[in-house]
């Protein structure tokens, strides 16, 4: 069986970020760095360029070579990845070269390696699938990506001979200024045959600085006569992130895509210039997003919803056809044909069933409210489980916490809270209960029976829901 095998390249302490986090274990639109690298390597198979190998050529989880804080990243990313460790900083080539026991361990063991670095986040699999397709296809020893720049910059510059063979990629600091002129870049991607990459490695010459760099290995093939290939992809995939401004300038550029993926799948975005959607999130067919809204962590989204504008979702699931206005909804789930806002916020572990309004000014926190409930303007529900067709009026509150721990508050079917009830909990309201406005019930309330005053004190019991004892003495606001 024909196997590739993927070293990622993340021992880097990252000085430059100035920070005590990992440099890949920064987030860029929801992800690590580290987390855009790996998901494109996994998603390599199904790509249109790997579709003609698909059947003859397989994968293993990828190696990642790290140093620096290493116990911070393993725990972020578990058995995703295999690990591998480099202790002493000695350049690029070596920290590949302290993949190779790992590597070497792999069944079946693969032809060829795959290298790239956990810095690069804007790399994307369809290029990844063309490099790898290259280099089995071309039997090459060598594949590498490069890009044209009119910028080159501190790019290794590609070096070749007037029949177009790649001959060396010259770093800058030995680069002849008539070198320096080139506009092929070296991207920092590569293809390894993996028998000759070990042996090389290994009696890889330290270059000036003291360093193995991976960059001489393409200068040894070529004068060995070895078959070397190369892929042209474009410049922003070259993109690695080394401080906190680059982070940012790769942050636009991820969230670009990422929006411009959900529009081209029938998403409207009124205003991107002002939405973040970070990567992972799901929306579907004729939602609307609206300007200055923020969709973050693992969030799905149906069809035909109205979300924003000013609204922060993360974390949560929103069924279809939706409005949520100036609102926040953290690790939520708001079914089918659910309104909330303006002004409103969901905490987390709310879940609104189908059809719920949720008026301005209100919050619910770790609670279940019923079908087609309806909870009106400044109000709070807090550990509470509320039934269908329930109307909570303006002003009412759940006082779940008395101090040491929280309690629950019950709330039955067709129940009316009137306005500015507050429900003293542990209690509970059965169905088709009635508090009047102002209530404060510290007392159970019976099914179909009217409480009202402070503390609350039973009006009557209606004998049935419609009969003319239904209308209450104090109204609540709907």
């Amino acid at each position: 069986m024909n196997t590739y095998a993927t070293v990622v390249l993340a021992a880097g302490k990252g000085t430059r970020m100035r920070s005590s986090l990992p440099k890949v274990l920064h987030r860029l639109a929801g992800r690590p760095l580290l987390g855009h690298v790996l998901n494109a390597i996994e998603s390599i198979p199904a790509t249109s360029s790997f579709a003609p190998l698909a059947d003859s050529v397989h994968s293993h989880r990828p190696v990642v070579v790290l140093g620096h804080e290493r116990e911070q990243v393993e725990a972020a990313f578990g058995e995703q990845c295999h690990y591998a460790l480099q202790e002493e900083q000695l350049g690029t080539g070596h920290a590949l070269l302290m993949a190779m026991d790992v590597v070497n361990s792999l069944a079946p063991l693969p032809q060829t390696v795959l290298v790239c670095y956990g810095d690069t986040p804007l790399v994307r699999p369809e290029i990844l699938a063309q490099i790898v397709a290259e280099h089995i296809q071309r039997q090459a020893t060598v594949t590498f990506l490069t890009a044209l720049t009119d910028r080159p910059s501190d790019f290794g510059r590609i070096v070749r001979d007037a029949a177009g063979r790649v001959l060396e990629i010259v770093e800058v600091k030995r680069a002849t200024p008539e070198q320096l002129k080139i506009n092929e870049i070296n991207s920092g991607v590569y293809c390894f045959d993996r028998e000759w990459l070990w042996p090389t490695l290994e009696a890889l010459p330290r270059n000036p600085s003291g360093e193995y760099y991976l960059t001489d290995l393409v200068g040894i093939a070529s004068q060995q006569g070895r078959e070397i290939a190369t892929v042209l992809g474009t410049l922003e995939e070259t993109i690695g992130v080394n401080n906190r401004v680059q982070l940012a300038y790769a942050e636009q550029l991820v969230r670009r895509r990422i929006l411009e993926q959900h529009m081209y799948a029938g998403v409207t975005i009124v205003d991107p210039s002002s939405t973040y959607i970070d990567d992972g999130v799901q929306i579907g067919q004729d939602t609307v997003i609206l300007p200055g809204t923020m969709i973050s962590g693992e969030t799905t989204i149906g069809a035909g919803c109205r979300i924003g504008p000013a609204t922060t979702i993360d974390q949560s699931v929103v069924g279809d056809r939706c409005v949520i206005q100036n609102s926040v909804v953290e690790s939520s789930t708001l079914e089918e044909g659910v309104h909330v806002g303006p002004f409103s916020h969901c905490r987390p572990g709310a879940h609104l069933a189908r059809g719920v309004y949720m008026g301005n000014f209100a919050e619910v926190k770790n609670s279940y409210l019923g079908p087609e409930t309806q909870m009106h303007h400044f109000s709070y529900v807090g550990d509470a489980t509320v039934g269908k067709q329930v109307n909570i009026a303006a002003g009412v509150i759940t006082s779940n916490y008395d101090g040491k721990q929280k309690h629950p508050t019950i709330i039955g079917d067709h129940a009316f809270v009137g306005c500015d009830t507050t429900l003293v909990a542990p209690v509970t309201v059965g169905e088709h209960g009635y508090t009047g406005a102002g209530a404060v019930v510290r007392q159970d309330v019976p099914p179909h029976a009217l409480v009202a005053g402070v503390p609350a004190r039973l009006i009557r019991v209606r004998e049935s829901a419609g009969t003319e004892q239904d209308s209450p003495v104090e109204s609540g606001n709907k």
